[in-house]
């Protein structure tokens, strides 16, 4: 099993490589460096703090050790300046870009930045990496590129038409990397990823993601807010399965590049089925949780149904995820009630004691 990822990482193990992580004190971003890290490469990460914490790269120092530590240099900057694209990709091996501004919500409120950043940041770091030649360029790409394609599962070669300003970016994102293939013989891979979650994963951003966010609000005893009649499912992918798809791209053979892949589990998860799990595991923790779902109207830009078919990012990346929801959803919740508790936030009155250390399970 994992036949392929075992392989990857021995391979890098032996023979440890450079690698740039943009978005590195974001979620997926410091998991990627930590995982990094553990294989003993060399990594240098980029970020401005515009969405990513330093916390998290404290997190990731507090958990590889000093002399894994050691291999890592970071540079806080922005990718929409060229300059600082070039800085940081120089005598890299492998660029794997997180930086953006994700959220559908957000890039509604704000298209204007939103693009700046997801297709002209985008667009410096493909001509930063060109000219330094890197092996491969490994990026973010996202499942709302499929838009209003109502078909399931979803399928890399057929998409619909984008519902929102977010959605617009990131295909423009996969066409500019297909370009560069065709004009450059630029090696690229893009990752649609489908609703990843896990450690790290910010639960009080104004755009936090549903699991982050439903999690603070039964803690908080606030309401669970649903967006429609609860039927709205995804393909929720623990950030486990989100690594072993980078470094497997990354050094995937070369007739694997140029092409975009799923990153899912291919399994679907409804709003109502996904609260209900979150709540299970709190209450099996011995956590009183009072809180009630509370619904609202269907939100602008949201697909109603998300499904990820794997099949190609298995048989030509060697993809098998790891983590079902309901596994990743009990592995990640030691980290959140680890953050609440040093944010300070009262758990006793759920039952929680707060003298009991909990482990951080990343």
């Amino acid at each position: 099993m994992h036949e392929a990822y075992q392989t990857a990482k021995t391979n890098l193990r032996n023979t440890p490589q450079r690698w740039l992580v943009t978005g590195a004190a974001g979620f997926i971003g410091s998991n990627l460096v930590e995982a990094l890290l553990k294989l003993d490469q060399h990594v240098v990460g980029l970020d401005n703090f515009a969405t990513g914490h330093r916390r998290n790269l404290r997190e990731v120092e507090a958990s590889v050790g000093r002399e894994q530590w050691a291999r890592f240099k970071f540079i806080e900057g922005d990718i929409r300046d060229l300059a600082t694209c070039h800085t940081a990709v120089a005598d890299t091996d492998y660029v794997l870009h997180q930086a953006a501004l994700g959220s559908v919500p957000r890039s509604i409120d704000d298209p204007i930045t939103t693009n700046a950043v997801n297709v002209g940041g985008f667009l410096n770091m493909l001509v930063a990496a060109r000219d330094q030649q890197v092996r491969r360029f490994v990026y973010a790409a996202s499942s709302s590129t499929y838009g209003d394609h109502e078909a399931l599962p979803k399928v890399e070669h057929r998409i619909g038409n984008p519902l929102s300003p977010y959605a617009v970016t990131k295909y423009a994102d996969e066409l500019y990397a297909d370009v560069f293939g065709r004009a450059y013989g630029f090696q690229s891979i893009g990752l649609r990823y489908f609703n990843v979650f896990g450690p790290r994963q910010d639960p009080n951003s104004a755009y936090a993601a549903v699991i982050a966010r439903w999690v603070s609000a039964m803690l908080k005893d606030e309401p669970v807010r649903i967006f429609g009649d609860g039927e709205t499912s995804r393909d929720f992918c623990f950030i486990d399965n989100a690594v072993q798809a980078n470094v497997l791209a990354a050094t995937a053979p070369p007739e694997a590049a140029g092409e975009v892949y799923n990153v899912a589990v291919g399994q679907r998860t409804t709003l109502n089925d996904l609260q209900k799990t979150i709540r299970a595991e709190l209450e099996r923790r011995g956590i009183d949780i009072r809180s009630q779902p509370v619904h609202q109207d269907f939100r602008t830009g949201d697909v109603r149904h998300s499904l990820a078919d794997v099949s190609k990012a298995g048989s030509l990346l060697g993809y098998e995820p790891t983590h079902a929801v309901a596994e990743g959803i009990e592995l990640a919740m030691p980290w959140y009630l680890d953050y609440f508790r040093q944010a300070d936030l009262s758990l006793e009155q759920h039952g929680f004691d707060r003298t009991h250390k909990v482990a951080l399970t990343l």
